[in-house]
């Protein structure tokens, strides 16, 4: 859904051991994802949180990991294949106009914006789509780089979520991110 996108080369930086260190995707997730839930990773790249959120759904659950970039898409299959979870994520090539998830009305349980709103240059379509395909009271965590987004941006990307009907429930802590947690009415 961007002109804007993370070169390919970058996905091995963000899918690194190291961001771990100050990133962790259990951490930060574990509040959120419960077993057996279906869950969206929009801009997934090479799997950073996709991986880890398949592990926490489970069996039961599934993960819908979206990226504009199928390089992106085909090193997160490889990767998942790797960890043994390549059966509960579903890779989905997005496009600079849609999500592509008209299918999943009302049966997503949460979803993850992490770093990728920046780059979208229609983030209310994004907005609606993601909020057509939450359940009732379904989440959306979303998280901006610090420093490359400034706070203006990132309370005008608010405003666009809430003009789209998500209630804004709290910023979660997260290392060098603006955060916001929200969720469908």
């Amino acid at each position: 859904m961007s002109e804007r996108v993370c070169p390919v080369w970058i996905g091995y930086l963000l899918a690194s051991p190291i961001r771990k260190m100050f990133q962790n995707p259990l951490t930060i997730l574990q509040p959120y994802i419960k077993e057996g839930m279906k869950v969206l990773d929009i801009g997934s790249a090479m799997g950073f949180f996709s991986i880890p959120m398949s592990k926490m759904v489970g069996n039961n659950g599934k993960v819908f990991s979206l990226d504009l970039q199928k390089k992106m898409l085909e090193t997160l299959g490889k990767r998942a294949n790797k960890a043994g979870v390549i059966d509960r994520i579903e890779l989905r090539n997005c496009s600079a106009g849609s999500l592509n998830i008209n299918d999943l009305k009302d049966e997503i349980d949460f979803a993850l914006a992490f770093a990728v709103l920046h780059e979208v240059n229609d983030v209310s379509t994004l907005f609606k789509e993601v909020y057509t395909s939450l359940k009732s009271k379904g989440r959306l965590l979303i998280a901006e780089p610090k420093g490359h987004v400034d706070e203006k941006d990132f309370s005008k990307t608010l405003q666009v979520a809430k003009e789209n009907g998500f209630v804004f429930l709290m910023q979660p802590r997260i290392a060098k991110s603006l955060t916001a947690l929200l969720e469908k009415n």
